[in-house]
């Protein structure tokens, strides 16, 4: 039997019973397009997730007040023993392959200007807080006073406190109450977004020791060490761990990379990921019992074709190769469906919402093909065996 032979058969079995073949292709293209969407969501989530997350810049280690790994819960928050200190991130400050430390405490205020008032987000950073985390100041800039015990009452603020507190005029020089306390305006921060979860445009930026002062905190919540891009993580967090542990006379802190932190991160998206995929995938199982019945019927239906291939010499291989052929071909045909079907779904909701993240990787769409196939190839196994194995005598008196 020619290989020309063994298509022709197969199409003519699709085309004698078009519905049949059609609804049991639908059920491989039902499930792999459930499967295409899923995980186009989760992957778009998780490229939005890690871009939101490297906003921060990658080249950056993050100190916390706590040890998590002995405590099992960090205290940096709360408070601890041996919190960190200015002194402490002007010591990282002199370290080698470090270029900005950025001492932080955040918390929350109100902002009272020319008759306003709004309560928002207020963060007391170092004076190198943009440099680091590439956020740029649209006018004036950022304080130079390198005495942070001494900060002056001086404040940065972002674009939307900018409209709501001083709109029409310019708050360069202007004064504004922060927490009841009286600050001068030095500079305007670029519109910068939502930032996972945090307007940074309707944000006040201080002298940390200033917000130190305001929120009646001990210690700093965290110290930000920016270092050069061609050096390695581990050898700076080894360099400021040997420091802070000279200063603190125990390790009663904990170091976080922003590249551990990715890393973290992207591990949990693509768990997440395969799991949504693998709940779509369910719904395959639908169509590979579809292929397995429609199989059966179609070997029983056709026993005495059957036995005419192999009385005119066709072997058993071959009987076998065409019914595997047509079974494949049916989930292949239902894939390729599923992926249109999921595909477009994907592409549509993104046309219609922008900011929803959808991306479909064509790793996945590979993949997707490739179990449809599987799928077609494992149920079509034990009708084409039974197919290849009955007695063509026998098979012949069926008609």
């Amino acid at each position: 039997m020619l290989f020309g032979d063994m298509l022709a058969l197969t199409s003519s079995s699709f085309l004698t019973y078009r519905m049949r073949s059609f609804l049991t292709g639908l059920g491989i293209a039902i499930g792999i397009a459930a499967v295409i969407l899923l995980t186009s969501i989760g992957e778009g989530l998780h490229q939005f997730m890690l871009s939101e997350f490297s906003q921060f810049g990658t080249n950056i280690i993050s100190v916390q007040p706590g040890k998590t790994q002995t405590q099992g819960l960090n205290v940096g928050i709360f408070g601890s023993v041996r919190p960190l200190t200015l002194e402490d991130a002007d010591a990282l400050r002199r370290l080698p392959y470090v270029e900005y430390v950025i001492p932080g405490v955040a918390g929350t205020a109100e902002l009272r200007a020319n008759g306003r008032a709004r309560r928002t987000m207020v963060l007391g950073e170092g004076r190198d807080f943009g440099k680091a985390f590439t956020m740029k100041v649209r006018s004036g800039s950022f304080w130079t006073d390198e005495d942070n015990e001494q900060a002056r009452a001086q404040a940065v603020i972002g674009a939307k406190i900018q409209q709501e507190l001083f709109a029409g005029t310019n708050p360069l020089g202007q004064y504004l109450r922060v927490g009841g306390q009286r600050y001068r305006v030095i500079g305007v921060m670029e519109s910068k977004g939502q930032i996972l979860g945090m307007d940074m445009d309707d944000a006040v930026f201080i002298p940390a020791a200033r917000a130190m002062e305001m929120f009646n905190r001990p210690g700093l919540m965290e110290v930000n060490v920016s270092y050069r891009a061609d050096v390695d993580a581990d050898t700076v967090i080894r360099i400021l761990t040997e420091r802070l542990k000279e200063r603190h006379g125990r390790e009663d802190f904990t170091l976080i990379s922003q590249e551990q932190a990715l890393e973290v991160l992207s591990s949990v998206l693509d768990i997440l990921t395969f799991a949504v995929g693998a709940l779509g995938g369910i719904s395959l199982l639908v169509g590979a019992v579809g292929i397995l019945t429609i199989m059966t019927m179609a070997v029983t239906e056709r026993t005495a074709e059957i036995g005419l291939l192999r009385a005119l010499g066709a072997q058993e291989k071959q009987v076998l190769t065409l019914f595997l052929g047509e079974a494949i071909l049916l989930s292949a045909l239902g894939g390729i469906m599923g992926l249109a079907v999921g595909i477009g779904i994907a592409q549509t909701v993104h046309f219609f919402a922008p900011s929803f993240p959808v991306h479909t990787p064509w790793l996945y769409v590979f993949l997707a093909e490739l179990t449809a196939v599987t799928i077609g190839l494992a149920a079509g196994v034990a009708p084409a065996l039974r197919a290849a194995r009955l007695d063509p005598v026998e098979a012949l008196h069926a008609e």
